[in-house]
């Protein structure tokens, strides 16, 4: 496991960081169009654009490289991310006059504490910088960006911590301004939802439809529940999707479900007693189920129904059949416990495909969840959500390996773990 994550998140990590468009370069693109307006309405660019072409000052420039890490080389921004390397926190420019020995001298409150930052300079240009907040004290590294013709210092102090994704830290979205794990953890669980319904209600139906199947092999039936199947298989879930909210959502001929959305608003969801909120969930969650598991019934449903027929034809049926055994007792008991190893084998991989969560159907039907964030994040060259997304569908695909396994062996007499 520890091999598959760390080269998968390598592989993410290197493309992210050397593919063009990042941050900084929007920003600049930003920069630059703006100063194309403002120079079609006859205005000059000021400000930050020091040459009225939309570009940033070196000292502009080396703050956003500081703030988005790029100061430092891939690798040590991979383990910086990991949490093997201390990050940078707190950022502050000071300047230093020349022959200075404490900059700056702070005693005061914060929060109802007392709060004192004292920044000693000493002879060779190095800093010793002590924060006391409260009863809790603690040091500042420093480091000098460039030294003036009169012996200034233009300097940065900051601190350091052990802080990644092995501490539990996803960093801080780009977009949202806050916390990767705050950003997903409410769409992390609208998309669970959804893919474990999704996922029961698959095989409460699949399983045994595969078995009527087998056991009507060539009939009507078979011929009939192929053709629907098939036809439900060959068209994409968020396309149907959209025709289900055409026929059924809200302002069509029907009107018989809500055009989208988790649930009805905060405003209108608070004043429904807990039956109505059960009611409304589950109205507002059919057309999406739907859309979601459309695409999983045709392949379980096959695979169920061909792995049966071949344990029908094995010898060990022929045998049980010539001992005189009921039939019932033959397929249920013997043939359909073997015929659900490729069914459980497989158990795994869809959990990790459905509880990422879709796109396309989110957005189709306006759902804020996992699948949609990636997308937007990936679009808003957001790294930290993007890699945080990465670390949580990776361990997902590692545990549901697991548990393949485990089902397998559960279903598989001949699988024993030792």
């Amino acid at each position: 496991m520890i091999p598959t994550f760390l080269g998968s998140t390598v592989l993410v990590f290197t493309i992210l960081q050397m593919a063009p468009g990042g941050p900084i370069e929007q920003i600049m693109l930003q920069l630059q169009m703006g100063g194309a307006i403002s120079a079609e309405g006859g205005a000059s660019s000021s400000g930050i654009s020091g040459d009225g072409g939309g570009s940033l000052p070196p000292e502009a420039l080396k703050e956003l490289e500081r703030f988005y890490g790029f100061d430092k080389p891939i690798y040590q921004r991979y383990f910086i991310w990991l949490g093997l390397f201390p990050r940078e926190i707190k950022h502050r420019n000071f300047m230093v006059e020349p022959g200075a020995k404490i900059v700056e001298k702070r005693v005061g409150k914060k929060d109802g504490k007392l709060w004192k930052v004292d920044i000693h300079i000493l002879d060779n240009n190095e800093f010793r910088v002590f924060e006391k907040d409260g009863s809790v004290s603690r040091y500042w590294y420093a480091s000098v960006d460039e030294i003036d013709s009169d012996g200034s210092l233009n300097a940065v102090i900051f601190q350091k911590e052990f802080s990644g994704i092995l501490t539990g830290n996803l960093g801080r979205s780009y977009t949202y301004m806050q916390p990767v794990t705050d950003v997903m953890k409410p769409r992390f669980k609208i998309s669970l939802f959804y893919g474990l319904t999704g996922i029961i209600l698959s095989y409460l139906v699949c399983i045994p439809l595969g078995i009527k199947k087998a056991l009507n092999h060539g009939s009507m039936f078979d011929f009939g529940s192929s053709v629907i199947i098939f036809i439900a298989y060959s068209i994409p879930g968020w396309a149907l999707g959209g025709v289900l909210l055409v026929l059924f959502g809200g302002g069509s001929f029907w009107e018989i479900f809500p055009l989208g959305g988790f649930r009805s608003p905060t405003e209108i969801w608070e004043t429904l007693t807990p039956l109505q909120k059960v009611a409304d969930q589950i109205h507002h969650m059919i057309l999406p189920i739907i859309a979601w598991t459309i695409g999983s019934f045709a392949t379980m449903t096959v695979l169920m129904k061909n792995s049966l027929l071949e344990n029908l034809s094995q010898d060990y049926i022929r045998t049980a059949f010539s001992k005189g055994i009921k039939e019932k007792r033959v397929i249920w008991l013997h043939a359909i416990r073997n015929s659900l190893i490729p069914i459980a084998s497989g158990i795994g991989h869809i959990l990790g495909v459905v509880i990422s969560g879709s796109y396309f159907i989110e957005r189709m039907f306006n759902i804020d969840g996992f699948g949609r964030m990636a997308y937007e994040a990936i679009l808003a060259r957001d790294y930290p959500i993007t890699l945080g997304f990465l670390v949580i569908v990776v361990i997902i695909r590692l545990i549901g390996n697991i548990i393949s396994d485990l089902a397998l062996a559960t279903v598989d007499p001949r699988i024993r773990f030792k």
